[in-house]
């Protein structure tokens, strides 16, 4: 949801006041039953109203775009579902306590318009909020306080009555842990569920709020989650994960979760901004080509009755829907990263690997890959071009010059497949400590340091192991290049660097792989919660071995 510049304040007080560390009070979320409603297979795609037009729609509006959609061949790619976002609503309940739709922006009603898509072989998509007010309310752009807080269930049947296929649910708030999100998230869950309507269920914990998103497989809640802070029409706005993002900026922090998704679950990194201008042609074929690896909803999110021809064969590629509405549901895997190649791959259902060559870099670069490191065995392979469907012939090479902030796509076929080894996750206990390694208070901020705590299953003690990299909340743990001596371990982007890289020693120690002689350390060997963990010369006492559990 885009937001004013006062939401700054608001943030920076929410911060201060959920300051309390989550490893000293938090507790494992209590285990939710999968959700298993039947719908989101495959990554939904359509189309959403927010990022052309915020507040300023209408039902006019909605039914030209639906037309647009169909008359432009996007339906019948399967772009299908018509999400009405923000502002749909009457500021007032009736006296029941139902929802309205804005008499003068939706005269006919919210049924009508879902009769009018669904007429069309298109679907129906709405917005609501957790708490009591929408986004558009909490920055008093719109007036009322018409959240579902209260009456999720109420709200659910009368999506139902109205034909809603898909249920935006947008937090919008700085209060809360993640734990009071996964409950009252789980609650529209569950009404959802009981109107027997299958409904898509999308929800962003991170609008206004520490950005849980990433810190959990929220499949248990919902189809669905947003994991990155709102999108903007640019490339890169420096963000790790804060408001707003970039397509560079978000693709950072996606990218690591991919062992979360899967067919009726998907992590979700916002909307498309192809068409809306503000990046070149190369990059808004990047933003779609990786949001088509990344198993992401493929929503659009510009005015589709003035988009140009360059816009419309990027959203009408048909080798890249393909390969994002692969039945398989996988997102792609991180093969490798140097900080500015970044090779992607993605298994296919009919045993085919998708392969995606990234250029993160300002100029042109040649990017190379095998077969085998994507996870195909034998000794000839076709690629076929997912821009220019051309076709060529391998054994085992995979590689492109690509342009800057391009991103070449290769379907991989022929010989057999195999899975590149899958992340494991773990924590790391501490032998002297009995602690485990902690990120403090679950910040994902740059720089943000580690320290030992009572071992518990939050996520800011997940450890996923990637190639030589460990990887928690999202980040890899780093230490700087100039590290010595009592350097404290923290967690940062991940970018390929060998201060990123650890080897696993068998006397339990762990080393650096830029800093060989130096190992992660509890400092001075302390056993309370919060020492910090550092680096120190390799000596193997019981503070520098480490058992995985």
């Amino acid at each position: 949801m885009r937001r004013p510049k006062r939401w700054l304040a608001a943030v920076l007080g929410a911060l201060v006041a959920l300051g309390t560390s989550v490893a000293a009070t938090a507790l494992a979320p209590p285990a939710a039953h999968a959700l298993n409603n039947g719908v989101a297979r495959t990554p939904p795609m359509g189309w959403n109203t927010w990022n052309t037009f915020g507040c300023n729609i209408d039902e006019t509006l909605i039914r030209q775009m639906a037309d647009t959609i169909v008359s432009t061949g996007l339906r019948d790619l399967g772009y299908r579902y018509v999400v009405v976002d923000d502002c749909w609503f009457d500021p007032n309940r009736d006296a029941q306590g139902n929802l309205q739709a804005h008499p003068q922006r939706f005269p006919s009603g919210m049924r009508a318009l879902g009769d009018y898509l669904h007429a069309r072989g298109l679907l129906f998509g709405i917005y609501q909020s957790p708490l009591d007010q929408t986004c558009a309310q909490y920055f008093d752009a719109f007036p009322g306080s018409t959240g579902s807080l209260g009456h999720e269930y109420q709200d659910a049947r009368q999506f139902a009555a109205w034909g809603v296929d898909y249920l935006k649910y947008d937090w919008c708030s700085p209060t809360g842990t993640i734990n009071d999100q996964v409950a009252r998230f789980g609650i529209m869950r569950d009404a959802l569920a009981a109107t027997g309507r299958p409904i898509v269920y999308s929800i962003n914990p991170n609008s206004i709020h520490e950005k849980t998103g990433p810190q959990r497989n929220w499949s248990d809640v919902a189809n669905l989650w947003r994991t990155t802070e709102d999108i903007t029409n640019a490339w890169n706005t420096g963000q790790t994960n804060g408001y707003p993002m970039g397509i560079q900026n978000i693709v950072n922090v996606n990218v690591p979760l991919a062992g979360y998704a899967a067919p009726g679950g998907f992590n979700d990194p916002d909307m498309l901004e192809v068409g809306n201008g503000g990046m070149t042609d190369t990059e808004m074929r990047s933003h779609f080509a990786l949001w088509a690896m990344m198993a992401a909803p493929l929503m659009m999110g510009n005015d589709l009755r003035s988009a140009s021809a360059a816009t419309l064969a990027i959203l009408r590629n048909p080798r890249l829907v393909a390969i994002n509405q692969d039945t398989l549901g996988r997102q792609a895997v991180q093969v490798s990263h140097d900080g500015t190649r970044r090779v992607l791959a993605k298994r296919l259902a009919n045993g085919d690997v998708a392969v995606a060559l990234f250029n993160e870099g300002g100029s042109s670069t040649t990017i190379s890959t095998t077969a085998a490191a994507i996870g195909k065995t034998g000794s000839s392979f076709t690629l076929r071009d997912a821009w220019t469907d051309a076709t060529s012939t391998t054994g085992g090479s995979i590689s492109a010059s690509v342009p800057a902030h391009g991103t070449v796509v290769y379907r991989v076929s022929g010989g057999g497949t195999t899975d590149p080894p899958p992340p494991t996750t773990f924590r790391l206990r501490s032998e002297s400590a009995g602690r485990c390694l902690d990120v403090d208070n679950a910040n994902t901020a740059n720089g943000t340091g580690t320290l030992v705590w009572d071992c518990h299953g939050n996520p800011n003690q997940q450890v996923s192991q990637v190639g030589q990299t460990l990887r928690i909340l999202g980040k890899c743990l780093d230490v700087p290049t100039n590290a010595a001596n009592g350097t404290r371990v923290q967690i940062w982007d991940c970018n390929g660097g060998t201060n990123q890289q650890w080897t696993f020693n068998g006397n339990g120690t762990i080393g650096n792989v830029r800093f060989p002689s130096l190992c992660l350390d509890v400092n001075n060997g302390g056993t309370a919660n919060g020492t910090t963990v550092i680096l120190w010369s390799c000596h193997g006492s019981a503070n520098q071995r480490w058992t995985r559990v």
